[in-house]
């Protein structure tokens, strides 16, 4: 990816919120991502020039686009004047103009027409270009708003949901050409979603947003792997998170202890005596085989479990167990559906089960301040 072209350092207050985002972004994908009400939408319109900031900067491809202290004279470029493109969920076409008419509506020049045209035909959409939004499917209004945006030659172009209200197949489509207008464009790009399946499809990196305030930034298979606090692991519905303390540091990793019972786990520069968040990786708990020898994969925190439901997805076998001994807790078992065949897992089974000290992972320290 190249130098960032988009960067974003802003704060604004409401009386029961408080926005403080800080983003860099180059010519890329940069999938915001987080629950709804978290200001993924706020942050788009920020970088839009529809909502003022109190304090801040904006900038875009060296251009200043906003920047204020919170007390003097602010630097704000109006919206149509940033080369800023937005795009809606619900597409925000005129529903009086036809699609060739919505997409010419941005254009300036003499040749307004032929250059509608040519977008609509990259979009695979000349063939409806004398049609109105109404009779359009919702695939085709998307294109056409992409299309209407993207022939005002924006440098940024911002996606607010873009694609949520769509079937999945016409999801899947307008995902891939979205990644390849990207890439020929060479444009960075902001897409706003809750659903980590879009983020995935569409995304190069991903920054988590919640309450406000960016928690992590990063490549998506490594935030996902090491998310950086508790609330980046809630964004994405990761199972398995429970507090500990750390009881020392070994030459194999850290030694925890959860609420009395001992877990090795990946090691981390974290002091003795701290209390830490800890996600258990559900791909990492394997279930033991009475009566057999104990591989390296088992040799470490073992546990006994009681089953609590099991059940089967296409790709995926889930077991929820209860935790029993000196520690009493759920936690969900994951594996591939072919595992586990011949053992008892129907509810009330009692097993073992071993987790791997990778699997283990300290994402950031408990108490008062853990989740900011």
């Amino acid at each position: 990816m190249s130098a960032e072209r988009l960067l974003v350092d802003i704060e604004k207050r409401y009386p029961a919120f408080h926005l403080q985002v800080r983003l860099s972004v180059g010519a890329e994908v940069m999938v915001l991502y987080g629950p709804s009400g978290a200001g993924k939408t706020m942050t788009l319109r920020a970088i839009a020039g529809l909502l003022r900031p109190d304090r801040g900067e904006i900038w875009l491809d060296g251009r200043l686009l906003f920047r204020s202290d919170g007390r003097h004279r602010a630097l704000n470029v109006p919206a149509h004047r940033r080369r800023v493109g937005l795009v809606f969920q619900d597409y925000a076409l005129f529903p009086h103009l036809t699609a060739l008419a919505n997409v010419a509506f941005g254009i300036r020049g003499p040749d307004r027409r032929e250059r509608a045209l040519a977008w609509l035909r990259r979009m695979r959409l000349e063939h409806v270009a004398h049609l109105y939004p109404s009779q359009l499917s919702g695939g085709q209004r998307q294109r056409v708003a992409i299309a209407r945006t993207l022939a005002a030659g924006p440098s940024v172009l911002l996606l607010d949901e873009p694609f949520s209200a769509l079937d999945r197949d016409a999801k899947r489509r307008l995902q891939g050409e979205l990644r390849q207008l990207q890439a020929e464009l060479a444009l960075p790009v902001v897409y706003v979603t809750h659903s980590l399946e879009d983020a995935f499809a569409v995304g190069h990196s991903i920054a988590v947003i919640a309450e406000g305030r960016v928690q992590q930034v990063g490549r998506l298979e490594e935030v996902l792997a090491q998310p950086a606090n508790r609330r980046v692991a809630q964004a994405f519905g990761l199972p398995n998170l429970v507090e500990a303390r750390v009881r020392a540091h070994a030459a194999e990793g850290l030694l925890l202890d959860w609420d009395g019972s001992e877990l090795l786990a990946a090691g981390r520069d974290v002091p003795v005596g701290a209390r830490v968040i800890v996600h258990i990786r559900p791909e990492e708990i394997r279930f033991i085989y009475p009566n057999r020898p104990l591989s390296a994969a088992v040799r470490h925190n073992r546990l006994r479990v009681r089953v609590l439901e099991h059940r089967h997805g296409p790709d995926f076998r889930l077991v929820r167990v209860l935790t029993l001994g000196p520690t009493s807790a759920e936690l969900e078992v994951r594996s591939p559906p072919s595992t586990y065949m011949d053992l008892p897992l129907a509810p009330g089974s009692e097993l073992e089960v071993a987790i791997r000290p990778s699997g283990i992972v300290v994402l950031e320290a408990a108490g008062p301040d853990a989740e900011g």
